[in-house]
């Protein structure tokens, strides 16, 4: 069995990061979509690691054979342990490239049987992020082109709460 990982903060999972999981999902017999504590983000997200678990699970719950986790492993053990033989990674733009190429060398260092596979972001989603949805949520912005219709309740209490 081909299994995959999707690693990422997913705070929150946004419309980008949904059409990366239907894509990946497709060329792997099971993909993890992973909620992975970030070590610079430890302090910044706006949704516990819990709630984002919850959140990508009800976005993708009808996907066969995707799995929701977390971890605060290394990607590269978390793969190790969960038999994973590749990750996969959203490419928005040529920046993100860089960065990306050299989180694959160092976790084919760390686990020389895993490897990265980039897919550039569909051209509609390439200007979304998940720290543009906060903003506009800030905002009070419609955010039904951003992110899964599922969740875009969930964001907007989270956002005025925080505002309190």
């Amino acid at each position: 069995m081909k299994t995959a990982i999707y690693p990422g903060s997913f705070d929150p999972i946004t419309l980008g990061h949904l059409n990366i999981i239907k894509r990946a999902s497709g060329c792997f017999d099971k993909l993890i979509v992973c909620v992975m504590v970030n070590s610079e983000k430890r302090e910044s997200g706006l949704f516990t690691p819990d709630e984002r678990v919850d959140m990508i699970r009800r976005v993708v719950g009808k996907l066969p054979n995707v799995e929701v986790d977390q971890s605060e492993l290394l990607v590269s053990e978390y793969a190790r342990e969960k038999r994973a033989c590749a990750l996969v990674k959203g490419l928005r733009a040529v920046s993100d490239y860089e960065y990306e190429l050299q989180m694959a060398l160092i976790n084919h260092k760390l686990n020389p049987r895993l490897e990265t596979l980039l897919l550039p972001s569909s051209a509609k989603y390439t200007y979304i992020s998940s720290s543009v949805v906060k903003e506009m949520a800030h905002y009070g912005a419609d955010l039904s082109d951003f992110v899964p219709r599922e969740i875009i309740e969930t964001v907007n209490e989270k956002i005025k709460s925080g505002r309190k």
